[in-house]
C-alpha cells in the first residue's frame, strides 16, 4: 500500500503538470466571468507572478518521482503522502473548471489548499528539499491562490468593493501563512511562495496606485521575510 501511494502521488504530480498542456493555461479568470466584471482586480497578483507554476511543476515532479524511486517504504515520507496525492488530484482538473465556473473553482482551489497543508505539516525532516520544500512551495502559492479566490468571488458578485475584497483576502492569506510559517518553521520555501504572490499583488496595483493594498501586501511581505530569518538564525 505504501509503494502504491507513492506511485499514484507521482502518477498525479505528473497529471497536475501536464493540465496546462491540455488548455491554454491559466493566468487568472476572464472579467466576463462574473456578474460584476473583474478587469483589473487588486485582489490579484500581475500575470507574471503565476510563472512561479512552472517551478512548483517540476519540482513537485522531481520530489515525488525520488520519493517513489529512493524512498518509497521511508515512513518519513509515507505519512503526508496521501493528502498531497488528494491536493494534487483535484488540482489536475482544477483549470478546467476554473474555465467554466469560479464558485466551483473556489471550493476546490480551497480543498487543494487545505490537503497540501495537511501534507506539508506531515512530512518528514529528511531530504528537505525534495520532500518539505516541493510541497511548501505548492502549499504556499495555494494560500494565497486560494485567498485570492474568496477576494474575487466577494468582489465579482458584489458583496464588497473591490478593494474591500482586496483587504479581506490579503487578511486571510497572511493569516494562514503566518501560522503555517509558525507551525512549520523549517520551509522556507512556503512564506517565499507567499511573499511571491504579495509581491505580485504590488506590481499590480502600482498603475493606478492603490496605496492601501501596496501597504497591506509590502507590511505582509516584511512580516514573512522577519519570520523567515529570526527562524533561520534562531
Amino acid at each position: 500500500m505504501t509503494r502504491a501511494i507513492a506511485i499514484l502521488t507521482f502518477v498525479a504530480a505528473l497529471a497536475f503538470a501536464g493540465a496546462p498542456f491540455l488548455s491554454e493555461g491559466f493566468k487568472g479568470f476572464a472579467p466576463d466571468q462574473f456578474p460584476v466584471p473583474q478587469d483589473n482586480p487588486p485582489v490579484q497578483p500581475a500575470g507574471y507572478a503565476f510563472a512561479i507554476w512552472g517551478v512548483i511543476y517540476l519540482w513537485l515532479i522531481a520530489g515525488t518521482g525520488f520519493g517513489l524511486i529512493a524512498r518509497a517504504d521511508a515512513p518519513d515520507w509515507r505519512t503526508g503522502r496521501a493528502a498531497l496525492f488528494l491536493s494534487l488530484a483535484v488540482g489536475s482538473g482544477w483549470i478546467a473548471v476554473a474555465q467554466l465556473s469560479v464558485l466551483a473553482a473556489t471550493v476546490l482551489i480551497w480543498i487543494m489548499l487545505v490537503a497540501a497543508l495537511v501534507a506539508l505539516m506531515r512530512a518528514g525532516s529528511s531530504d528537505r528539499w525534495l520532500q518539505v520544500e516541493p510541497v511548501g512551495a505548492y502549499a504556499g502559492w495555494l494560500t494565497a491562490a486560494a485567498s485570492v479566490s474568496v477576494g474575487l468571488v466577494l468582489a465579482g458578485y458584489g458583496i464588497t468593493s473591490e478593494t474591500a475584497a482586496a483587504y479581506a483576502g490579503l487578511a486571510l492569506a497572511l493569516m494562514i501563512a503566518a501560522a503555517m510559517t509558525r507551525a512549520r518553521p523549517d520551509s522556507l520555501a512556503y512564506p517565499a511562495a507567499v511573499i511571491w504572490a504579495l509581491a505580485g499583488v504590488i506590481v499590480a496595483n502600482l498603475a493606478p496606485v492603490n496605496a492601501g493594498v501596496i501597504g497591506l501586501a509590502g507590511a505582509g511581505i516584511v512580516y514573512l521575510a522577519a519570520m523567515m530569518l529570526r527562524r533561520r538564525n534562531g
